[in-house]
Protein backbone atom coordinates (compact mmCIF):
# COMPACT_ATOMS: atom_id res chain seq x y z
CA UNK A 1 0.00 0.00 0.00
CA UNK A 2 1.28 3.57 -0.70
CA UNK A 3 2.24 5.78 1.83
CA UNK A 4 -0.30 9.35 1.82
CA UNK A 5 1.82 12.33 1.16
CA UNK A 6 3.10 14.47 4.00
CA UNK A 7 3.75 17.29 1.78
CA UNK A 8 -0.12 18.40 0.58
CA UNK A 9 -1.33 21.64 -2.00
CA UNK A 10 -3.57 22.59 1.31
CA UNK A 11 -0.09 23.28 3.67
CA UNK A 12 0.66 26.00 0.85
CA UNK A 13 -2.95 27.23 1.33
CA UNK A 14 -3.28 27.33 4.91
CA UNK A 15 0.44 29.42 5.06
CA UNK A 16 -1.19 31.77 2.66
CA UNK A 17 -4.37 32.14 5.00
CA UNK A 18 -2.03 32.53 8.21
CA UNK A 19 0.43 34.84 7.19
CA UNK A 20 -1.88 36.97 6.02
CA UNK A 21 -4.47 36.94 9.25
CA UNK A 22 -1.55 36.75 11.82
CA UNK A 23 1.42 38.28 10.21
CA UNK A 24 1.01 42.10 10.66
CA UNK A 25 -0.67 40.97 13.96
CA UNK A 26 2.65 39.61 15.14
CA UNK A 27 4.45 42.48 13.88
CA UNK A 28 2.59 44.97 15.48
CA UNK A 29 2.31 42.76 19.31
CA UNK A 30 6.33 42.20 18.57
CA UNK A 31 7.74 45.47 17.01
CA UNK A 32 8.90 42.72 14.88
CA UNK A 33 11.56 43.64 11.77
CA UNK A 34 10.87 40.39 9.37
CA UNK A 35 13.42 40.51 6.48
CA UNK A 36 12.33 38.43 3.67
CA UNK A 37 14.48 35.94 2.11
CA UNK A 38 14.58 37.04 -1.58
CA UNK A 39 17.09 34.71 -2.44
CA UNK A 40 15.04 31.24 -1.50
CA UNK A 41 13.18 30.72 -5.13
CA UNK A 42 11.47 27.85 -5.42
CA UNK A 43 13.88 25.80 -3.23
CA UNK A 44 12.87 23.90 -0.28
CA UNK A 45 15.39 24.67 2.84
CA UNK A 46 16.50 23.40 5.99
CA UNK A 47 15.58 26.25 8.27
CA UNK A 48 17.65 26.83 11.71
CA UNK A 49 16.55 29.10 13.88
CA UNK A 50 17.56 30.31 17.49
CA UNK A 51 13.94 30.43 20.22
CA UNK A 52 13.37 33.14 21.75
CA UNK A 53 9.75 33.99 21.52
CA UNK A 54 6.15 31.95 20.98
CA UNK A 55 5.69 33.17 17.80
CA UNK A 56 8.91 32.55 16.41
CA UNK A 57 7.33 30.15 13.86
CA UNK A 58 5.33 33.12 12.41
CA UNK A 59 8.38 34.79 12.03
CA UNK A 60 9.99 32.30 10.42
CA UNK A 61 7.09 31.61 7.95
CA UNK A 62 6.63 35.40 7.19
CA UNK A 63 10.56 35.58 5.96
CA UNK A 64 10.01 32.47 3.74
CA UNK A 65 7.55 31.57 0.69
CA UNK A 66 5.76 28.40 0.79
CA UNK A 67 4.43 25.84 3.46
CA UNK A 68 7.06 25.00 6.31
CA UNK A 69 6.88 22.15 7.99
CA UNK A 70 8.14 22.43 11.90
CA UNK A 71 9.24 20.20 14.32
CA UNK A 72 7.28 20.83 17.34
CA UNK A 73 7.10 18.83 20.45
CA UNK A 74 4.19 16.06 21.06
CA UNK A 75 2.34 18.85 23.26
CA UNK A 76 0.67 20.51 20.64
CA UNK A 77 -0.89 17.32 19.61
CA UNK A 78 -2.61 16.20 22.71
CA UNK A 79 -4.82 18.85 22.81
CA UNK A 80 -8.08 16.80 21.35
CA UNK A 81 -9.99 18.80 18.11
CA UNK A 82 -7.33 21.81 18.42
CA UNK A 83 -4.52 19.44 17.80
CA UNK A 84 -6.66 17.72 14.48
CA UNK A 85 -6.89 21.00 13.37
CA UNK A 86 -3.29 22.02 13.52
CA UNK A 87 -2.16 18.59 11.84
CA UNK A 88 -4.83 19.06 9.28
CA UNK A 89 -3.61 22.59 8.15
CA UNK A 90 0.27 22.75 8.48
CA UNK A 91 1.24 19.38 9.60
CA UNK A 92 3.79 19.85 12.16
CA UNK A 93 6.50 17.18 12.37
CA UNK A 94 6.21 15.81 16.06
CA UNK A 95 8.68 14.93 18.82
CA UNK A 96 9.24 13.88 22.30
CA UNK A 97 11.02 16.70 23.86
CA UNK A 98 14.45 16.02 25.40
CA UNK A 99 14.90 12.56 23.62
CA UNK A 100 16.25 11.12 20.47
CA UNK A 101 13.51 10.54 18.30
CA UNK A 102 14.06 8.44 15.76
CA UNK A 103 10.06 8.70 14.47
CA UNK A 104 10.97 12.11 14.33
CA UNK A 105 14.06 12.04 12.02
CA UNK A 106 12.02 9.39 9.47
CA UNK A 107 9.59 11.83 9.22
CA UNK A 108 11.71 14.81 8.31
CA UNK A 109 13.38 12.45 5.79
CA UNK A 110 10.50 11.89 4.03
CA UNK A 111 9.21 15.53 3.97
CA UNK A 112 13.11 16.33 2.45
CA UNK A 113 11.90 13.95 -0.26
CA UNK A 114 8.74 14.82 -1.18
CA UNK A 115 10.18 18.64 -1.46
CA UNK A 116 9.13 20.54 1.45
CA UNK A 117 10.79 23.39 3.83
CA UNK A 118 11.38 22.04 7.50
CA UNK A 119 11.87 24.17 10.14
CA UNK A 120 14.16 22.95 13.42
CA UNK A 121 15.12 25.12 17.06
CA UNK A 122 18.06 23.06 17.45
CA UNK A 123 17.73 24.22 21.49
CA UNK A 124 14.80 22.53 21.32
CA UNK A 125 13.67 25.15 24.27
CA UNK A 126 13.11 28.84 24.39
CA UNK A 127 15.83 30.27 26.33
CA UNK A 128 15.63 30.80 29.74
CA UNK A 129 18.46 33.10 30.06
CA UNK A 130 18.68 35.03 26.82
CA UNK A 131 21.64 33.23 25.56
CA UNK A 132 20.97 30.71 22.97
CA UNK A 133 21.46 27.13 25.02
CA UNK A 134 22.65 23.97 23.87
CA UNK A 135 21.98 22.62 20.91
CA UNK A 136 21.97 18.77 20.02
CA UNK A 137 24.81 17.92 18.06
CA UNK A 138 22.73 15.43 16.31
CA UNK A 139 21.14 18.20 14.09
CA UNK A 140 24.69 18.15 11.84
CA UNK A 141 24.35 14.97 11.13
CA UNK A 142 20.16 15.13 10.45
CA UNK A 143 21.23 18.11 8.00
CA UNK A 144 23.87 16.10 6.43
CA UNK A 145 20.60 13.23 5.90
CA UNK A 146 18.39 15.66 4.41
CA UNK A 147 20.63 17.18 2.27
CA UNK A 148 19.00 20.09 1.44
CA UNK A 149 20.52 24.04 1.50
CA UNK A 150 20.52 24.86 5.28
CA UNK A 151 19.41 28.60 6.18
CA UNK A 152 20.72 30.26 9.48
CA UNK A 153 18.02 32.15 11.32
CA UNK A 154 18.63 34.53 13.65
CA UNK A 155 16.45 36.11 16.39
CA UNK A 156 17.39 38.86 17.83
CA UNK A 157 15.66 41.16 20.98
CA UNK A 158 12.87 38.75 21.24
CA UNK A 159 14.05 38.31 24.67
CA UNK A 160 13.77 41.46 25.82
CA UNK A 161 10.32 41.66 24.42
CA UNK A 162 9.19 38.45 25.39
CA UNK A 163 10.88 36.54 28.10
CA UNK A 164 9.86 33.03 28.67
CA UNK A 165 9.10 33.09 32.12
CA UNK A 166 6.72 36.44 31.37
CA UNK A 167 3.18 35.98 30.52
CA UNK A 168 3.67 39.99 28.99
CA UNK A 169 5.41 41.20 25.89
CA UNK A 170 6.95 44.76 26.27
CA UNK A 171 7.36 47.77 24.11
CA UNK A 172 10.51 47.18 22.41
CA UNK A 173 11.53 45.86 19.12
CA UNK A 174 13.52 42.63 17.49
CA UNK A 175 15.00 41.31 14.57
CA UNK A 176 14.74 38.19 12.30
CA UNK A 177 16.79 37.38 9.11
CA UNK A 178 18.75 34.96 7.37
CA UNK A 179 22.17 35.01 8.82
CA UNK A 180 24.13 32.50 6.74
CA UNK A 181 23.04 29.98 4.01
CA UNK A 182 25.28 26.60 3.74
CA UNK A 183 24.83 24.92 0.47
CA UNK A 184 24.92 20.71 0.36
CA UNK A 185 28.33 21.25 -1.70
CA UNK A 186 29.84 23.70 1.02
CA UNK A 187 28.74 21.27 4.03
CA UNK A 188 29.92 18.15 2.37
CA UNK A 189 33.39 19.05 2.75
CA UNK A 190 33.01 19.54 6.37
CA UNK A 191 33.20 17.32 9.23
CA UNK A 192 29.72 17.30 11.48
CA UNK A 193 32.01 19.16 14.13
CA UNK A 194 32.49 21.76 11.93
CA UNK A 195 29.11 21.94 10.74
CA UNK A 196 27.80 22.17 13.67
CA UNK A 197 29.70 24.64 15.26
CA UNK A 198 28.71 26.70 12.16
CA UNK A 199 25.63 26.22 13.63
CA UNK A 200 26.03 27.18 16.63
CA UNK A 201 28.07 30.50 16.09
CA UNK A 202 25.26 31.93 13.42
CA UNK A 203 22.16 30.80 15.80
CA UNK A 204 24.05 32.00 19.40
CA UNK A 205 22.29 35.12 20.26
CA UNK A 206 23.51 36.51 24.15
CA UNK A 207 20.99 39.02 25.22
CA UNK A 208 22.77 39.97 28.15
CA UNK A 209 23.18 42.52 26.99
CA UNK A 210 21.82 46.58 26.72
CA UNK A 211 20.23 46.77 23.71
CA UNK A 212 17.74 49.41 24.33
CA UNK A 213 14.57 49.43 26.34
CA UNK A 214 11.76 46.73 26.88
CA UNK A 215 9.12 48.66 28.65
CA UNK A 216 6.52 47.47 30.71
CA UNK A 217 4.77 47.89 34.48
CA UNK A 218 5.12 44.29 35.18
CA UNK A 219 8.61 43.28 33.88
CA UNK A 220 9.62 41.23 36.18
CA UNK A 221 6.24 38.97 36.73
CA UNK A 222 6.69 35.38 37.45
CA UNK A 223 10.47 35.80 36.96
CA UNK A 224 10.05 33.22 39.39
CA UNK A 225 9.19 30.47 37.04
CA UNK A 226 13.07 30.81 35.91
CA UNK A 227 14.91 30.63 39.41
CA UNK A 228 15.09 28.90 42.34
CA UNK A 229 17.84 29.66 44.43
CA UNK A 230 19.15 33.51 45.97
CA UNK A 231 22.30 34.42 45.77
CA UNK A 232 22.38 34.67 49.63
CA UNK A 233 20.29 31.82 50.82
CA UNK A 234 21.03 29.22 48.27
CA UNK A 235 17.67 27.22 47.33
CA UNK A 236 14.73 29.10 47.71
CA UNK A 237 11.67 29.95 46.79
CA UNK A 238 10.97 33.68 45.05
CA UNK A 239 7.93 35.76 44.53
CA UNK A 240 7.77 38.63 41.42
CA UNK A 241 5.33 41.48 42.06
CA UNK A 242 5.12 43.87 38.89
CA UNK A 243 8.65 44.79 38.33
CA UNK A 244 10.56 43.28 41.49
CA UNK A 245 11.18 39.52 42.99
CA UNK A 246 11.73 38.68 46.00
CA UNK A 247 13.42 35.59 47.99
CA UNK A 248 10.67 34.67 50.34
CA UNK A 249 13.77 33.23 52.54
CA UNK A 250 15.77 36.58 53.63
CA UNK A 251 13.30 39.07 52.07
CA UNK A 252 15.82 40.63 49.66
CA UNK A 253 14.28 42.21 46.74
CA UNK A 254 15.50 42.58 43.08
CA UNK A 255 14.41 44.92 40.11
CA UNK A 256 14.40 43.95 36.95
CA UNK A 257 14.87 47.26 35.05
CA UNK A 258 13.55 48.11 31.20
CA UNK A 259 16.80 48.13 30.19
CA UNK A 260 16.43 44.17 31.33
CA UNK A 261 19.60 44.91 34.37
CA UNK A 262 18.96 43.51 37.59
CA UNK A 263 19.03 45.99 40.73
CA UNK A 264 18.89 45.55 44.75
CA UNK A 265 16.91 47.11 46.10
CA UNK A 266 18.41 48.62 49.06
CA UNK A 267 21.43 46.63 48.11
CA UNK A 268 23.71 45.79 45.69
CA UNK A 269 23.08 42.74 43.83
CA UNK A 270 25.93 40.28 42.67
CA UNK A 271 24.36 40.03 38.78
CA UNK A 272 23.59 42.32 36.00
CA UNK A 273 21.89 40.40 34.27
CA UNK A 274 19.23 37.38 34.08
CA UNK A 275 21.68 35.66 32.49
CA UNK A 276 24.37 36.28 34.70
CA UNK A 277 22.21 35.08 37.80
CA UNK A 278 20.98 31.93 35.68
CA UNK A 279 24.60 30.98 35.45
CA UNK A 280 25.08 31.35 39.03
CA UNK A 281 22.13 29.10 39.13
CA UNK A 282 23.14 26.31 36.85
CA UNK A 283 26.83 26.26 38.97
CA UNK A 284 24.82 25.96 42.23
CA UNK A 285 22.96 22.77 41.00
CA UNK A 286 25.65 21.55 39.54
CA UNK A 287 27.46 21.08 43.16
CA UNK A 288 24.97 19.55 45.14
CA UNK A 289 25.01 15.95 45.60
CA UNK A 290 21.23 15.03 44.96
CA UNK A 291 21.83 11.98 47.03
CA UNK A 292 21.91 14.13 50.12
CA UNK A 293 18.25 14.70 49.52
CA UNK A 294 17.23 11.56 49.87
CA UNK A 295 15.84 11.89 53.37
CA UNK A 296 13.68 15.26 52.90
CA UNK A 297 12.27 16.95 49.92
CA UNK A 298 13.81 20.55 48.41
CA UNK A 299 10.41 21.90 47.59
CA UNK A 300 6.70 21.37 47.88
CA UNK A 301 4.66 22.36 44.95
CA UNK A 302 0.64 21.65 44.63
CA UNK A 303 -0.69 21.47 40.90
CA UNK A 304 -2.81 18.84 38.47
CA UNK A 305 -1.90 16.00 37.37
CA UNK A 306 -2.40 14.88 34.02
CA UNK A 307 -1.70 11.41 31.79
CA UNK A 308 -0.85 12.40 28.21
CA UNK A 309 -2.27 10.07 24.86
CA UNK A 310 0.54 10.99 22.58
CA UNK A 311 -1.16 12.56 19.46
CA UNK A 312 -3.77 12.35 20.98
CA UNK A 313 -5.66 13.96 24.06
CA UNK A 314 -4.76 14.74 27.50
CA UNK A 315 -6.84 13.18 30.71
CA UNK A 316 -6.98 14.89 33.92
CA UNK A 317 -5.39 12.66 37.15
CA UNK A 318 -5.98 14.29 39.64
CA UNK A 319 -6.56 18.16 40.12
CA UNK A 320 -4.90 19.23 43.01
CA UNK A 321 -1.75 16.57 44.06
CA UNK A 322 0.90 17.57 46.12
CA UNK A 323 4.39 16.87 44.96
CA UNK A 324 7.45 16.42 46.77
CA UNK A 325 10.86 16.93 44.84
CA UNK A 326 13.95 15.15 46.16
CA UNK A 327 17.43 14.01 45.48
CA UNK A 328 16.31 10.80 43.21
CA UNK A 329 12.60 11.31 42.95
CA UNK A 330 9.66 13.12 42.60
CA UNK A 331 6.43 11.82 44.99
CA UNK A 332 2.93 12.65 43.86
CA UNK A 333 0.57 12.44 46.88
CA UNK A 334 -2.93 12.56 44.62
CA UNK A 335 -6.79 11.34 46.02
CA UNK A 336 -5.92 7.98 45.50
CA UNK A 337 -2.32 7.52 47.32
CA UNK A 338 1.10 7.70 46.72
CA UNK A 339 2.85 7.94 43.10
CA UNK A 340 6.91 7.98 43.36
CA UNK A 341 8.56 8.25 40.46
CA UNK A 342 11.93 7.28 40.65
CA UNK A 343 14.42 8.95 38.85
CA UNK A 344 16.12 6.13 37.41
CA UNK A 345 12.96 4.63 36.00
CA UNK A 346 12.31 8.24 34.37
CA UNK A 347 13.39 8.27 30.24
CA UNK A 348 13.23 12.04 30.06
CA UNK A 349 12.09 15.28 31.87
CA UNK A 350 10.75 18.72 30.20
CA UNK A 351 9.39 22.19 30.50
CA UNK A 352 6.87 22.67 27.93
CA UNK A 353 5.70 26.27 27.35
CA UNK A 354 6.53 28.31 30.05
CA UNK A 355 6.08 26.76 33.45
CA UNK A 356 4.41 22.98 32.29
CA UNK A 357 6.43 19.74 33.69
CA UNK A 358 6.62 16.85 31.26
CA UNK A 359 7.44 13.57 32.71
CA UNK A 360 8.06 9.99 30.53
CA UNK A 361 7.88 7.24 33.11
CA UNK A 362 7.54 3.60 32.31
CA UNK A 363 6.27 4.26 28.66
CA UNK A 364 3.75 6.42 29.49
CA UNK A 365 3.89 10.35 29.61
CA UNK A 366 2.19 12.29 31.93
CA UNK A 367 2.28 16.24 32.51
CA UNK A 368 2.08 18.18 35.87
CA UNK A 369 0.43 21.49 35.72
CA UNK A 370 1.01 24.24 38.28
CA UNK A 371 -0.52 27.86 38.81
CA UNK A 372 1.28 30.61 37.52
CA UNK A 373 4.24 31.03 40.10
CA UNK A 374 5.24 27.16 39.64
CA UNK A 375 8.73 26.59 38.61
CA UNK A 376 9.13 23.55 36.74
CA UNK A 377 12.93 24.10 35.44
CA UNK A 378 13.92 23.00 38.71
CA UNK A 379 13.01 19.63 38.69
CA UNK A 380 14.72 19.22 35.00
CA UNK A 381 17.69 20.75 36.40
CA UNK A 382 18.03 17.79 39.48
CA UNK A 383 16.74 14.96 37.35
CA UNK A 384 19.63 15.99 35.46
CA UNK A 385 22.08 16.49 38.02
CA UNK A 386 21.46 13.37 39.72
CA UNK A 387 21.59 11.28 36.37
CA UNK A 388 25.32 12.80 35.50
CA UNK A 389 26.19 12.16 39.00
CA UNK A 390 24.79 8.07 39.12
CA UNK A 391 26.36 8.04 35.38
CA UNK A 392 30.10 9.30 37.05
CA UNK A 393 30.20 12.50 35.10
CA UNK A 394 30.26 14.68 38.30
CA UNK A 395 31.65 17.37 36.23
CA UNK A 396 29.05 17.55 33.32
CA UNK A 397 27.41 21.18 33.42
CA UNK A 398 24.28 20.13 31.21
CA UNK A 399 21.29 20.57 32.92
CA UNK A 400 18.36 19.43 30.46
CA UNK A 401 18.03 22.90 28.41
Amino acid sequence: MKKKRWVKPRHAVARNVLSFLIGPFCRARYRAKVEKFKAQAKRPYLILYNHQTPFDQFFVGMAFRGPIYYVATEDIFSLGFASSIIKYLVAPIPIQKSTTDVRAVMNCIRVAREGGSIAIAPEGNRTYSGRTGDMLETIAPLARKLGMPIALYRLEGGYGVHPRWSDVVRKGGMRGYVSRVIEPEEYAEMSDELLFDAIKTELYVDEAVLSGEFKHKRRAEYLERAFYSCPFCGLSELESDKSTVMCKRCGRKVSYGADKRLSGVGFDFPYEFVADWYDAQSKLMNSLDPLSYKDAPIFRDSAALYSVIPMKRKDMISKDTKIALYGDRIEIDKEDGLTVFKFDDITSVAVLGRNKLGLYHGGCSYQIKGGKRFNALKYVHLYHRYTNVMKGEKNVEFLGL
